[in-house]
């Protein structure tokens, strides 16, 4: 019989239906690094969002057949591991193709039209002291007839891009950092940067990708240009970003995501307090509906794995 352990239960607002098969089922709404190995001792199926299955953890964990990530990321399990040891890894695939775009479009909105400046200026009674009907204290910018750039043609980077050209934008994807050429429907990565109005990050956080937007990519930038992740914060050098908005580098930046989550009090980026940057606490993906469409999926991928017919694998 299988036994199946939820590391991280209260990571997920849905109801989530028992598997269809005879199995145990023990979750946990929250499990420190400390507490996995004794909690999956007897597990067969492990479902994790974001606590972390390294290589030391996984190596005591003989009877564990498969890892059910409740989240597309897979950062927080070590793949290779899995693969030597034949520990089936499935992750979840596009269900907040509509929440996390929506989230962008709420980011770069409040940005493009300074949100938050104007909300300061009623506050301090500005339009009340104004002499004529309307405030022009700050830019407003239309979406309409600028370029968004989106690095990463995944689901939704794709869902992205239709948002996008129903509000008139010009849409550009980036080609990979350093690719030595440049493929049809894509445009060179540092075009991207130099001619974006607004570049979103829709990408896996890897080797490869950690720190894609550091200090060079902030100086190619336009100086008027938007950021906005709702990706993974370490696809982002903070630091760079805290320099890029406090100097003026660019226009401002919308985050979702930070290097470490949740972040210890004196985070920079957490005390910043700039009219142009705006920051989320990791919600984007995790509307009520999308939630339910995960939580699903979830369960789906665990049956499939116990028909002996796995999907949605990573490993």
């Amino acid at each position: 019989m299988e036994k199946i352990v939820f590391l991280d239960s209260a990571s997920i607002v849905a109801d989530i239906r028992r598997p269809g098969f005879a199995h145990r089922w023990e979750a946990y709404p929250a499990t420190t690094a400390e507490q996995v190995v004794a909690r999956l001792k007897d597990a067969t199926v492990a479902i994790t969002n974001k606590v972390l299955l390294r290589r030391e953890t996984l190596e005591q964990l003989p009877r564990l057949k498969m890892v059910a990530v409740a989240a597309t990321g897979t950062d927080n399990v070590d793949i290779a591991c899995c693969r030597e040891r034949g520990i089936v890894v499935s992750n979840i695939r596009n269900y907040s193709v509509h929440t996390v775009p929506e989230h962008v479009f709420m980011l770069v909105l409040a940005l493009r039209r300074n949100l938050l400046a104007f909300r300061a200026d009623l506050r301090n009674g500005a339009w009340q002291r104004s002499p004529q009907f309307c405030l022009f204290t700050h830019p407003v910018r239309d979406l309409y007839g600028s370029t968004l750039g989106i690095i990463g043609n995944g689901a939704i980077g794709k869902a992205v891009e239709q948002i996008a050209l129903a509000f008139g934008m010009k849409v550009l994807f980036a080609e990979h950092k350093g690719a030595a050429e440049v493929r049809t429907g894509y445009t060179a990565f540092d075009k991207v940067l130099r001619e974006s109005d607004v570049i979103s990050l829709h990408l896996p956080l890897n080797e490869q990708t950690r720190h894609l937007i550091s200090t060079a990519e902030f100086d190619h930038m336009r100086p008027g240009a938007l950021l906005i992740n709702t990706a993974r914060g370490g696809l982002v050098d903070e630091a760079a970003l805290l320099d890029a908005l406090q100097s003026g580098r660019i226009g401002g930046a919308g985050f979702d995501v930070l290097g470490k989550e949740p972040p210890t009090a004196g985070h920079p980026l957490l005390d910043l307090d700039l009219p142009n940057f705006i920051l989320t606490p990791h919600i984007a993906w995790s509307g009520r509906e999308a939630m339910q469409v995960l939580a699903d999926q979830l369960i789906a991928n665990i049956e499939a794995y116990a028909a002996g017919s796995p999907q949605n694998r990573v490993a």
